[in-house]
């Protein structure tokens, strides 16, 4: 007896052509599935299903092996998670804390001691130096709250999300010396107030990319 071919068609948070090939060994692997395929072209991405007697349930099941979901007309749209959103705020917040530690502590150091160093030494140092006092606050945040090992926090904390401490860093050194010029007049209510833009300019670069993290891979950097 035939068996009855099912074609489901169905919203999902896949969004390119690497989360095709994330999901591709599932569901080439599944033997109630002869053909599939994801329509890029869409808006909401939808994924069609043709086999024996297939379910949303199961295809639901499959995605969620490879960290993808079926998506109703109630659930928000890749970019459209407002609680996910609040969560990668949270955590650039504690990436920003970080490295502003470190990256504003050595224009402080290299102006007050060494204020003839170069300003792209100057630059350097600081981005050095605030991905540092980033990695150092998240490897003890990992220690007492996750009650990691030191080593293995350290390890978690440097491979959580770096490009993101990058990008912030270069963000806020950037725009601090484009409006300071690099020098740390610290009597100059100016320097005071530049690092605000600063401040805002290296929270916001990095907060779409943690964002990505947290939605694709559920991942953060803090």
């Amino acid at each position: 007896m035939n068996r009855k071919m099912e074609t489901i068609t169905l919203k999902t948070d896949i969004h390119c052509q690497g989360c095709i090939d994330a999901i591709k060994p599932i569901f080439d692997e599944d033997e109630s599935i002869k053909n599939w395929t994801v329509d890029l072209g869409a808006e909401v991405k939808t994924l069609t299903v043709i086999g024996d007697a297939v379910s949303v349930s199961h295809v639901d099941h499959l995605l969620k092996q490879s960290g993808y979901n079926v998506l109703t007309d109630d659930q928000p749209s890749f970019w459209g998670d407002r609680p996910l959103w609040s969560r990668a705020t949270f955590n650039t917040l504690n990436c920003l804390i970080g490295c502003s530690i470190g990256d504003f502590g050595m224009i402080f150091y290299l102006q007050a001691f060494y204020p003839d160093t170069a300003m792209i030494w100057q630059m350097v140092l600081a981005i050095i130096a605030g991905l540092c006092t980033s990695i150092i606050l998240e490897t003890v945040l990992l220690k007492y709250r996750e009650h990691f090992s030191w080593l293995y926090a350290l390890k978690v904390a440097f491979g959580m999300s770096f490009i993101s401490m990058v990008a912030m860093e270069l963000a806020m050194t950037g725009t601090d010396f484009m409006i300071t010029g690099g020098k740390a007049a610290f009597s100059d209510p100016v320097y005071w107030l530049a690092l605000i833009p600063a401040l805002i300019v290296g929270f916001l670069t990095p907060l779409p990319y943690n964002y990505y993290k947290l939605k694709k891979y559920n991942k953060a950097c803090h």
